[in-house]
Protein backbone atom coordinates (compact mmCIF):
# COMPACT_ATOMS: atom_id res chain seq x y z
CA UNK A 1 0.00 0.00 0.00
CA UNK A 2 1.28 3.48 -0.86
CA UNK A 3 2.17 5.75 2.06
CA UNK A 4 -0.45 8.34 1.06
CA UNK A 5 -3.14 5.62 1.13
CA UNK A 6 -2.05 4.55 4.59
CA UNK A 7 -2.14 8.16 5.73
CA UNK A 8 -5.65 8.60 4.36
CA UNK A 9 -6.95 5.55 6.26
CA UNK A 10 -5.08 6.03 9.53
CA UNK A 11 -5.62 9.78 9.81
CA UNK A 12 -9.35 9.28 9.29
CA UNK A 13 -9.40 6.46 11.84
CA UNK A 14 -7.80 8.74 14.44
CA UNK A 15 -10.47 11.45 14.26
CA UNK A 16 -12.70 9.77 16.87
CA UNK A 17 -10.12 10.33 19.60
CA UNK A 18 -10.58 13.91 20.82
CA UNK A 19 -8.03 13.79 23.63
CA UNK A 20 -5.53 15.85 21.64
CA UNK A 21 -7.75 18.94 22.06
CA UNK A 22 -8.70 19.60 18.46
CA UNK A 23 -9.43 23.28 17.94
CA UNK A 24 -12.49 22.67 15.78
CA UNK A 25 -11.59 25.61 13.55
CA UNK A 26 -13.77 25.87 10.41
CA UNK A 27 -12.42 25.30 6.93
CA UNK A 28 -12.11 28.64 5.16
CA UNK A 29 -11.88 27.62 1.54
CA UNK A 30 -14.80 28.90 -0.50
CA UNK A 31 -14.60 25.82 -2.73
CA UNK A 32 -14.37 23.31 0.10
CA UNK A 33 -10.70 22.59 -0.62
CA UNK A 34 -7.78 22.94 1.75
CA UNK A 35 -5.69 26.03 1.06
CA UNK A 36 -2.72 27.83 2.60
CA UNK A 37 -3.12 27.86 6.38
CA UNK A 38 -6.12 25.52 6.32
CA UNK A 39 -6.70 23.49 9.48
CA UNK A 40 -8.88 21.01 7.64
CA UNK A 41 -6.01 18.99 6.22
CA UNK A 42 -5.81 15.23 6.55
CA UNK A 43 -4.56 14.19 9.96
CA UNK A 44 -3.99 17.69 11.36
CA UNK A 45 -5.32 18.64 14.80
CA UNK A 46 -4.46 21.26 17.40
CA UNK A 47 -3.26 20.92 20.96
CA UNK A 48 -1.71 23.09 23.67
CA UNK A 49 1.82 22.85 25.03
CA UNK A 50 2.61 23.15 28.77
CA UNK A 51 3.33 26.87 28.32
CA UNK A 52 -0.06 27.47 26.66
CA UNK A 53 0.96 27.67 23.00
CA UNK A 54 -1.41 26.20 20.42
CA UNK A 55 0.39 23.80 18.10
CA UNK A 56 -0.61 21.79 15.04
CA UNK A 57 -0.12 18.04 15.36
CA UNK A 58 0.00 15.14 12.95
CA UNK A 59 -2.80 12.98 14.36
CA UNK A 60 -2.71 9.36 13.19
CA UNK A 61 -2.97 5.76 14.30
CA UNK A 62 0.02 3.46 14.00
CA UNK A 63 -2.54 0.90 12.80
CA UNK A 64 -6.29 0.42 12.82
CA UNK A 65 -5.99 -3.36 13.02
CA UNK A 66 -7.21 -4.33 16.48
CA UNK A 67 -7.61 -7.49 18.54
CA UNK A 68 -10.38 -5.91 20.58
CA UNK A 69 -14.05 -5.77 19.63
CA UNK A 70 -15.23 -2.64 21.45
CA UNK A 71 -18.78 -2.15 20.19
CA UNK A 72 -18.57 1.65 19.97
CA UNK A 73 -15.29 1.71 18.00
CA UNK A 74 -15.09 2.00 14.20
CA UNK A 75 -11.83 0.03 14.29
CA UNK A 76 -13.20 -2.91 16.29
CA UNK A 77 -12.19 -6.42 15.25
CA UNK A 78 -15.55 -7.17 13.63
CA UNK A 79 -15.69 -3.92 11.62
CA UNK A 80 -15.31 -4.08 7.83
CA UNK A 81 -13.36 -0.81 7.47
CA UNK A 82 -10.23 -0.73 5.26
CA UNK A 83 -7.14 -1.58 7.30
CA UNK A 84 -3.60 -0.23 7.18
CA UNK A 85 -0.46 -0.17 9.28
CA UNK A 86 2.54 2.14 9.48
CA UNK A 87 5.98 1.00 10.47
CA UNK A 88 7.63 3.14 13.17
CA UNK A 89 10.09 4.39 10.56
CA UNK A 90 7.26 5.56 8.29
CA UNK A 91 5.66 7.55 11.11
CA UNK A 92 9.02 9.15 11.88
CA UNK A 93 9.53 10.03 8.20
CA UNK A 94 6.05 11.56 7.92
CA UNK A 95 6.45 13.56 11.13
CA UNK A 96 9.83 14.99 10.13
CA UNK A 97 8.73 15.74 6.56
CA UNK A 98 5.61 17.63 7.67
CA UNK A 99 7.58 19.40 10.39
CA UNK A 100 10.19 20.62 7.91
CA UNK A 101 7.39 21.87 5.66
CA UNK A 102 6.08 23.87 8.65
CA UNK A 103 2.76 21.99 8.55
CA UNK A 104 2.98 20.62 12.11
CA UNK A 105 4.77 21.20 15.39
CA UNK A 106 4.37 17.71 16.79
CA UNK A 107 2.76 14.29 16.77
CA UNK A 108 -0.31 12.67 18.32
CA UNK A 109 0.04 8.91 17.96
CA UNK A 110 -2.41 6.21 18.97
CA UNK A 111 -2.97 2.66 17.78
CA UNK A 112 -5.23 -0.34 17.65
CA UNK A 113 -4.04 -3.31 19.72
CA UNK A 114 -1.92 -5.69 17.65
CA UNK A 115 -0.42 -8.98 18.97
CA UNK A 116 -0.52 -7.74 22.59
CA UNK A 117 -0.61 -4.60 24.71
CA UNK A 118 3.15 -4.79 25.26
CA UNK A 119 3.99 -5.26 21.57
CA UNK A 120 1.79 -2.30 20.59
CA UNK A 121 3.28 -0.10 23.30
CA UNK A 122 6.80 -1.08 22.18
CA UNK A 123 5.99 0.14 18.66
CA UNK A 124 4.66 3.48 19.94
CA UNK A 125 7.70 3.97 22.15
CA UNK A 126 9.97 3.12 19.23
CA UNK A 127 8.50 5.99 17.20
CA UNK A 128 9.10 8.46 20.02
CA UNK A 129 12.61 7.09 20.70
CA UNK A 130 13.65 7.41 17.05
CA UNK A 131 12.34 10.98 16.90
CA UNK A 132 14.03 12.09 20.10
CA UNK A 133 17.33 10.20 20.03
CA UNK A 134 18.21 9.61 16.38
CA UNK A 135 16.66 12.74 14.84
CA UNK A 136 16.86 15.08 17.87
CA UNK A 137 13.22 16.08 17.36
CA UNK A 138 12.18 18.65 19.97
CA UNK A 139 8.57 19.08 18.91
CA UNK A 140 5.52 18.11 20.94
CA UNK A 141 4.73 14.39 21.23
CA UNK A 142 1.52 12.92 22.66
CA UNK A 143 1.40 9.12 22.95
CA UNK A 144 -1.70 7.09 23.65
CA UNK A 145 -0.77 4.60 26.37
CA UNK A 146 -2.05 1.05 26.00
CA UNK A 147 -3.85 -0.31 29.11
CA UNK A 148 -2.10 -3.28 30.75
CA UNK A 149 1.22 -2.49 29.07
CA UNK A 150 4.34 -3.22 31.12
CA UNK A 151 5.16 -0.34 33.53
CA UNK A 152 8.72 -0.31 32.16
CA UNK A 153 7.33 0.59 28.73
CA UNK A 154 5.18 3.33 30.26
CA UNK A 155 8.28 4.73 31.95
CA UNK A 156 10.09 4.84 28.61
CA UNK A 157 7.10 6.49 26.92
CA UNK A 158 7.00 9.22 29.55
CA UNK A 159 10.68 10.01 29.06
CA UNK A 160 10.13 10.72 25.36
CA UNK A 161 6.57 12.09 25.23
CA UNK A 162 5.26 15.44 26.45
CA UNK A 163 1.85 13.99 27.28
CA UNK A 164 0.47 10.50 27.81
CA UNK A 165 -3.19 9.55 27.75
CA UNK A 166 -5.22 6.48 28.64
CA UNK A 167 -8.86 6.47 27.54
CA UNK A 168 -11.28 5.51 30.29
CA UNK A 169 -13.94 5.39 27.50
CA UNK A 170 -17.06 4.95 29.66
CA UNK A 171 -17.97 6.28 33.12
CA UNK A 172 -19.80 3.10 34.08
CA UNK A 173 -17.87 -0.07 34.90
CA UNK A 174 -20.87 -2.16 33.88
CA UNK A 175 -21.02 -0.45 30.47
CA UNK A 176 -17.33 -1.05 29.85
CA UNK A 177 -17.77 -4.76 30.61
CA UNK A 178 -20.78 -4.94 28.27
CA UNK A 179 -19.44 -2.87 25.36
CA UNK A 180 -15.68 -3.47 25.60
CA UNK A 181 -15.33 -6.98 27.02
CA UNK A 182 -11.56 -7.23 26.37
CA UNK A 183 -10.86 -4.10 28.43
CA UNK A 184 -10.93 -4.00 32.22
CA UNK A 185 -11.49 -1.08 34.55
CA UNK A 186 -8.62 -2.34 36.68
CA UNK A 187 -6.24 -2.44 33.71
CA UNK A 188 -7.07 1.13 32.68
CA UNK A 189 -6.72 2.47 36.21
CA UNK A 190 -3.48 0.57 36.84
CA UNK A 191 -1.99 2.22 33.76
CA UNK A 192 -3.17 5.65 34.91
CA UNK A 193 -1.70 4.90 38.31
CA UNK A 194 1.62 3.85 36.77
CA UNK A 195 1.85 7.20 34.95
CA UNK A 196 1.01 9.08 38.13
CA UNK A 197 3.60 7.05 40.08
CA UNK A 198 6.33 7.95 37.61
CA UNK A 199 5.33 11.61 37.75
CA UNK A 200 5.59 11.59 41.53
CA UNK A 201 8.92 9.77 41.39
CA UNK A 202 10.61 12.61 39.48
CA UNK A 203 8.86 15.52 41.20
CA UNK A 204 11.25 15.46 44.14
CA UNK A 205 14.41 14.98 42.07
CA UNK A 206 15.87 18.30 40.99
CA UNK A 207 18.04 16.89 38.20
CA UNK A 208 15.76 14.07 37.09
CA UNK A 209 14.51 14.25 33.48
CA UNK A 210 10.90 15.29 33.33
CA UNK A 211 8.30 12.56 32.91
CA UNK A 212 5.40 13.51 30.59
CA UNK A 213 5.71 17.21 31.55
CA UNK A 214 2.34 18.04 29.97
CA UNK A 215 0.68 15.46 32.23
CA UNK A 216 -1.87 12.83 31.31
CA UNK A 217 -5.37 13.04 29.92
CA UNK A 218 -8.27 10.75 29.14
CA UNK A 219 -11.46 10.58 27.09
CA UNK A 220 -15.03 9.56 27.86
CA UNK A 221 -17.62 8.78 25.20
CA UNK A 222 -20.95 10.50 25.79
CA UNK A 223 -24.25 8.95 24.78
CA UNK A 224 -23.15 5.40 23.94
CA UNK A 225 -24.71 4.06 27.16
CA UNK A 226 -27.29 5.31 29.65
CA UNK A 227 -24.79 7.16 31.87
CA UNK A 228 -26.10 10.64 32.64
CA UNK A 229 -24.10 13.85 33.08
CA UNK A 230 -24.30 13.48 36.86
CA UNK A 231 -22.34 10.22 36.77
CA UNK A 232 -19.96 11.49 34.05
CA UNK A 233 -18.99 14.59 36.06
CA UNK A 234 -18.57 12.59 39.26
CA UNK A 235 -16.31 10.16 37.40
CA UNK A 236 -14.25 13.05 36.01
CA UNK A 237 -13.94 14.57 39.46
CA UNK A 238 -12.65 11.27 40.84
CA UNK A 239 -10.11 10.96 38.02
CA UNK A 240 -8.82 14.51 38.56
CA UNK A 241 -8.32 13.86 42.26
CA UNK A 242 -6.95 10.34 42.06
CA UNK A 243 -4.58 10.66 39.10
CA UNK A 244 -4.04 14.45 38.87
CA UNK A 245 -5.16 14.47 35.24
CA UNK A 246 -4.61 17.58 33.17
CA UNK A 247 -7.79 17.11 31.16
CA UNK A 248 -10.79 14.88 30.70
CA UNK A 249 -12.12 15.09 27.14
CA UNK A 250 -15.70 14.32 26.16
CA UNK A 251 -16.65 12.85 22.80
CA UNK A 252 -20.29 12.64 21.73
CA UNK A 253 -20.88 9.16 20.34
CA UNK A 254 -21.02 9.08 16.56
CA UNK A 255 -23.05 6.18 15.11
CA UNK A 256 -20.87 3.97 12.96
CA UNK A 257 -22.03 2.27 9.74
CA UNK A 258 -23.07 -1.33 10.39
CA UNK A 259 -22.96 -0.72 14.14
CA UNK A 260 -23.92 -3.61 16.40
CA UNK A 261 -27.34 -3.51 18.05
CA UNK A 262 -25.73 -2.91 21.44
CA UNK A 263 -25.06 0.77 20.65
CA UNK A 264 -27.53 3.58 19.86
CA UNK A 265 -28.57 4.33 16.29
CA UNK A 266 -28.71 8.09 16.90
CA UNK A 267 -26.07 10.48 18.22
CA UNK A 268 -26.71 12.48 21.41
CA UNK A 269 -27.18 16.27 21.06
CA UNK A 270 -23.80 17.85 20.35
CA UNK A 271 -24.79 20.60 22.78
CA UNK A 272 -24.66 18.00 25.55
CA UNK A 273 -20.94 17.48 24.90
CA UNK A 274 -20.51 21.27 24.93
CA UNK A 275 -22.23 21.61 28.32
CA UNK A 276 -20.00 18.90 29.77
CA UNK A 277 -16.92 20.81 28.65
CA UNK A 278 -18.30 23.97 30.28
CA UNK A 279 -19.03 22.10 33.52
CA UNK A 280 -15.59 20.49 33.44
CA UNK A 281 -13.99 23.94 33.07
CA UNK A 282 -15.94 25.16 36.09
CA UNK A 283 -14.58 22.25 38.13
CA UNK A 284 -10.97 22.81 37.01
CA UNK A 285 -10.86 26.60 36.98
CA UNK A 286 -13.54 27.84 39.37
CA UNK A 287 -13.50 25.32 42.21
CA UNK A 288 -16.99 23.94 41.58
CA UNK A 289 -17.69 20.39 42.72
CA UNK A 290 -19.61 17.98 40.54
CA UNK A 291 -22.27 17.78 43.27
CA UNK A 292 -22.84 21.54 43.04
CA UNK A 293 -23.35 21.54 39.30
CA UNK A 294 -25.69 18.53 39.40
CA UNK A 295 -26.89 17.57 42.86
CA UNK A 296 -29.04 14.69 41.65
CA UNK A 297 -29.09 12.19 38.76
CA UNK A 298 -29.81 13.69 35.37
CA UNK A 299 -28.23 15.77 32.61
CA UNK A 300 -27.07 19.36 32.47
CA UNK A 301 -29.57 21.84 31.08
CA UNK A 302 -29.15 22.39 27.36
CA UNK A 303 -30.89 25.76 27.19
CA UNK A 304 -28.48 27.62 29.53
CA UNK A 305 -24.84 27.19 30.54
CA UNK A 306 -23.99 25.38 33.81
CA UNK A 307 -22.72 28.49 35.61
CA UNK A 308 -25.94 30.42 35.05
CA UNK A 309 -27.96 27.31 35.92
CA UNK A 310 -26.13 27.05 39.26
CA UNK A 311 -26.65 30.75 40.01
CA UNK A 312 -30.38 30.53 39.31
CA UNK A 313 -30.65 27.50 41.60
CA UNK A 314 -28.81 29.33 44.40
CA UNK A 315 -30.36 32.76 44.42
CA UNK A 316 -29.91 32.87 48.21
CA UNK A 317 -26.19 33.57 47.60
CA UNK A 318 -26.93 36.60 45.44
CA UNK A 319 -26.64 39.48 44.80
CA UNK A 320 -22.90 39.59 45.56
CA UNK A 321 -21.38 42.87 46.70
CA UNK A 322 -18.25 43.16 44.53
CA UNK A 323 -16.73 45.61 47.04
CA UNK A 324 -16.81 43.08 49.88
CA UNK A 325 -17.13 39.51 48.62
CA UNK A 326 -14.25 37.08 48.28
CA UNK A 327 -12.83 36.84 44.72
CA UNK A 328 -13.78 33.14 44.58
CA UNK A 329 -17.45 34.05 45.09
CA UNK A 330 -17.28 36.98 42.64
CA UNK A 331 -15.89 34.55 40.03
CA UNK A 332 -19.04 32.46 40.45
CA UNK A 333 -21.18 35.35 39.21
CA UNK A 334 -22.42 34.65 35.65
CA UNK A 335 -20.56 36.94 33.26
CA UNK A 336 -17.49 37.36 35.51
CA UNK A 337 -14.43 35.13 35.19
CA UNK A 338 -11.55 34.28 37.51
CA UNK A 339 -9.15 36.87 36.04
CA UNK A 340 -11.78 39.60 36.16
CA UNK A 341 -12.53 38.75 39.80
CA UNK A 342 -8.84 39.17 40.59
CA UNK A 343 -8.77 42.55 38.81
CA UNK A 344 -11.83 43.63 40.79
CA UNK A 345 -10.01 42.72 44.00
CA UNK A 346 -7.01 44.83 42.99
CA UNK A 347 -9.14 47.80 41.92
CA UNK A 348 -11.20 47.92 45.11
CA UNK A 349 -8.01 48.43 47.11
CA UNK A 350 -7.83 51.84 45.44
CA UNK A 351 -11.48 52.88 45.41
CA UNK A 352 -15.07 51.67 45.60
CA UNK A 353 -16.14 49.65 42.58
CA UNK A 354 -18.87 51.33 40.55
CA UNK A 355 -21.02 49.90 37.76
CA UNK A 356 -18.99 51.60 35.00
CA UNK A 357 -15.85 49.99 36.38
CA UNK A 358 -17.32 46.57 35.62
CA UNK A 359 -18.15 47.73 32.13
CA UNK A 360 -14.55 48.84 31.59
CA UNK A 361 -13.36 45.47 32.90
CA UNK A 362 -15.50 43.92 30.13
CA UNK A 363 -17.79 41.93 32.38
CA UNK A 364 -20.76 40.41 30.56
CA UNK A 365 -23.20 42.69 32.33
CA UNK A 366 -26.27 41.32 30.54
CA UNK A 367 -25.62 38.14 32.56
CA UNK A 368 -24.11 39.68 35.68
CA UNK A 369 -26.67 42.46 36.36
CA UNK A 370 -29.11 40.42 38.48
CA UNK A 371 -26.32 38.93 40.60
CA UNK A 372 -24.16 41.91 41.64
CA UNK A 373 -24.17 44.97 43.88
CA UNK A 374 -21.79 47.91 43.31
CA UNK A 375 -21.39 51.27 45.03
CA UNK A 376 -24.04 52.78 42.72
CA UNK A 377 -26.09 49.79 41.56
CA UNK A 378 -28.43 47.23 43.09
CA UNK A 379 -30.56 44.83 40.99
CA UNK A 380 -34.32 44.64 41.07
CA UNK A 381 -35.43 41.44 42.79
CA UNK A 382 -38.77 39.78 42.15
CA UNK A 383 -40.13 36.27 41.80
CA UNK A 384 -40.15 36.33 38.00
CA UNK A 385 -36.49 37.32 37.61
CA UNK A 386 -35.07 33.79 37.43
CA UNK A 387 -37.59 32.70 34.80
CA UNK A 388 -36.93 35.81 32.72
CA UNK A 389 -33.17 35.29 32.81
CA UNK A 390 -33.52 31.68 31.81
CA UNK A 391 -35.73 32.60 28.88
CA UNK A 392 -33.29 35.30 27.73
CA UNK A 393 -30.33 32.95 27.69
CA UNK A 394 -32.28 30.10 26.11
CA UNK A 395 -32.99 32.27 23.07
CA UNK A 396 -29.43 31.98 21.73
CA UNK A 397 -27.93 28.52 22.33
CA UNK A 398 -26.13 28.59 18.95
CA UNK A 399 -24.24 31.79 19.81
CA UNK A 400 -23.29 30.38 23.22
CA UNK A 401 -21.79 27.34 21.56
CA UNK A 402 -19.88 29.42 19.02
CA UNK A 403 -18.42 31.73 21.68
CA UNK A 404 -17.28 28.82 23.81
Amino acid sequence: MQLIDKLSILADAAKYDVSCASSGAPQRSSKGKAGVGSTGGMGICHSFTPDGRCVSLLKILLTNFCLYDCQYCVNRRSSDVPRARFTPEEVVMLTLDLYRRNCISGLFLSSGIIRSADYTMEQLVQVARLLREEHEFRGYIHLKTIPDADPALIEQAGRYADRLSVNIELPSDASLIRLAPEKTVGGIQRTMGAIRYQQQAVEGEARAPKFAPAGQSTQMIVGVDDSDDHSILRKSQTLYRQFRLKRVYYSAFSPIPHSPSTVPLAAPPLLREHRLYQADFLMRGYGFRAEELLDKPGNLALDIDPKLAWALEHREQFPVDVNRAEPALIARVPGIGVLTAQRIEQLRKQRKIRYDDLRRLRCALDKANPFIVTADYRPRQDSSESLRLRQQQAERPVQQMALW
